[in-house]
Parts: C-alpha cells; sequence; structure tokens
C-alpha cells in the first residue's frame, strides 16, 4: 500500500487487473469531447487497452485508487525515467525529472479527489526519488484536469510541447 485516506488506498496494480484498468482507460479518454477517437488515433487506443504492459520498462508503475468497497476508480501510470515516458517533443530526454501520463478517473468518482490522490502519489514517489521536477501533458480536450494541474502549482512548459497526429499536445512541469 501507497497512500490511503478514508475513502481511497493508493497502490500499484496487480497483473489480474491490467484489462479492467486498461477499459477504465479507454471508457475514460473516448468520452472526452475534442479528443481523437479510437478510428482517429488506433495506436493510442491501443497503448490505453494494454496500460499494463507499460509496466515491463524499469521504473515504471501502473497506480491504482481503489475505493473502499474494493473498485478501481482511478489510475495513472509514473515514470521514474523519463526515457519510457513515451510522448513526442522533448520529455523523454529530461534529467533528473520524473513524469506520469494517461490519468484516468471513473466517471461515478469524479469530484471525489481520486485524480488530486493519483496525482499527489506520484509526487512523493518522485520526491522519495530525489527527482527535481515532474513533467506532464495535457490536451485542450482534458480542461478538468489542465486546470487541476495548475491549481497544484504546474506550469505550462511550451518547450514540452509537440501534435500527435493532428492532436497538440501542451507541456507541464512542476519543480519539486
Amino acid at each position: 500500500m501507497l497512500v490511503t485516506n478514508h475513502e481511497y488506498i493508493i497502490r500499484d496494480a496487480i497483473s489480474s487487473e491490467f484489462k479492467k484498468i486498461g477499459k477504465l482507460m479507454v471508457n475514460v479518454y473516448s468520452q472526452l469531447e475534442g479528443f481523437p477517437n479510437k478510428d482517429e488515433q488506433p495506436n493510442y487506443y491501443k497503448t490505453l487497452a494494454n496500460i499494463g504492459s507499460l509496466t515491463k520498462n524499469p521504473k515504471t508503475r501502473l497506480l491504482v485508487a481503489v475505493s473502499s468497497n474494493k473498485k478501481i476508480e482511478g489510475a495513472v501510470v509514473y515514470f521514474g525515467d523519463m526515457k519510457y515516458y513515451g510522448s513526442g517533443g522533448t520529455a523523454t530526454h529530461e534529467k533528473n525529472a520524473s513524469g506520469f501520463r494517461l490519468l484516468a478517473v471513473d466517471p461515478g468518482a469524479r469530484g471525489k479527489g481520486v485524480g488530486r490522490l493519483l496525482i499527489n502519489t506520484c509526487l512523493q514517489i518522485a520526491k522519495d526519488e530525489s527527482q527535481k521536477q515532474m513533467i506532464i501533458h495535457s490536451t485542450k480536450a482534458m480542461q478538468i484536469a489542465w486546470e487541476m494541474y495548475e491549481s497544484m502549482g504546474f506550469t505550462r512548459s511550451h518547450d514540452l510541447d509537440f501534435a500527435q497526429e493532428d492532436l497538440q499536445v501542451f507541456g507541464f512541469r512542476l519543480n519539486l
């Protein structure tokens, strides 16, 4: 167990949960208004569906938020080594940095602090690893997450921006 509060436990996912988490990811991302659909970016959705495979990379962890009734209500992938981060642009060349990607919260759990709890867990892991910064990305379709990142102290870093096919992806950085 990594982090716990009265409603959620944040922990590493176990392999038997990977498929369920992949379905959660696909469901969440496919519902984002203005975000590419499965037909427009099939490789991205394949990554989401097979999210557990990312944990084969060193220092890469799939974290889940499990409710008191044992339901997975959120997940995020933490990267302790940016070379495995898997984005376009310059992020994979950042040194003394960690990142997280693919944050998803079940629609029924939104507004309960699940996303913030997952992010805070990533920040604590990075601090424990003596990282100097956290790198993340977002899109215009992820406005709620974008606002949360900024409220947590992340700032836009234009040097991290890139395009994923026709989708503009925006970089953020938080010094730890």
